[in-house]
């Protein structure tokens, strides 16, 4: 009776409201393909008309080789401070009440809904020589618009999110309980954090962290207004594609974007296998 009502049981659990899974993938794999395969193997076959030749030399000239450094290299930077200073953010926000705390929360997501054009405008304005704030590190000699500096700065300001929302629900669920029987046991709070809140939060810190890399790599509108795009030093990548599309070199802007496409997905590729590998040495 009680293998009857087992029986029965997982019977029902595996009764959704969603169709099975052979129309469930279907609809995946056709929907993925539709809006993801299709066009980037585009960008492949269109690649691929070039020749090998010519597209080494499109896309590995000294002046494209500048624009890779600072677009994965500035991005890379600005998603690690992110993973640093955007964990704060959310345990500020999780763990503490303050006034103006639904305020903060709400200027969070601020990156999200304002568009990249303005957000690069602002920008630029607050850190000019002449804005507030540029005008004050100026006197130090630091220069940020129009410099390397300021395309690492538009970068970090709209991929801090990422890191914030990925972080957030998982600080929520952590219960204090933990912490406060390390800390009985004797553990400082710098001890307790390393050896017991970071391996729980690390997971989605390193995909807040990816998500923050990838959103940065492929930034145009909000990095364009305050890099200054001198070629070999301010330049990113996405703007040289743009101007190889405005001179109707398609297959140059499809080599470039090529490249940047499978720079991003190795390291994306790399940081999951990453955590994978860490959740299953958790698991033994």
């Amino acid at each position: 009776m009680s293998a009857l009502s087992a029986l029965v049981g997982t019977r029902a659990a595996r009764h959704t409201v969603l169709p099975g899974f052979g129309p469930s993938l279907g609809f995946t794999i056709v929907y993925l393909g539709l809006v993801v395969l299709i066009p980037l193997s585009a960008v492949f076959f269109k690649t691929a008309g070039m020749g090998w030749s010519a597209f080494v030399e499109t896309a590995f000239h000294g002046r494209v080789l500048a624009a890779y450094r600072l677009s994965f290299g500035g991005a890379l930077l600005a998603a690690l401070l992110n993973a640093v200073f955007g964990l704060l953010v959310a345990w500020v926000l999780v763990r503490y009440e303050f006034p103006g705390r639904k305020l903060v929360d709400a200027m969070v997501d601020l990156p999200f809904a304002l568009p990249t054009a303005v957000a690069g405008i602002a920008l630029t304005a607050i850190y000019a020589q002449n804005g507030w704030l540029g005008s004050v590190l100026a006197q130090w000699g630091i220069k940020v618009a129009y410099t390397p500096l300021g395309v690492i700065v538009a970068m970090v300001f709209i991929s801090l999110p990422f890191v914030v929302r990925t972080v957030e629900p998982v600080l929520q669920d952590l219960e204090t309980d933990v912490e406060e029987a390390a800390i009985s046991l004797g553990a400082g709070r710098v001890q307790t954090f390393v050896m017991v809140i970071l391996p729980a939060l690390l997971p989605a810190l390193l995909t807040g962290t990816a998500l923050a890399f990838a959103r940065a790599v492929g930034e145009y509108g909000s990095v364009i207004f305050i890099a200054g795009n001198l070629p070999g030093v301010s330049e990113i990548a996405p703007l040289l594609i743009i101007t190889k599309l405005e001179q109707y070199d398609y297959a140059g802007a499809t080599a470039i974007g090529t490249v940047m496409l499978l720079v991003s997905f190795v390291m994306l590729l790399a940081i999951n296998l990453l955590q994978r590998w860490r959740k299953s040495r958790m698991g033994g």
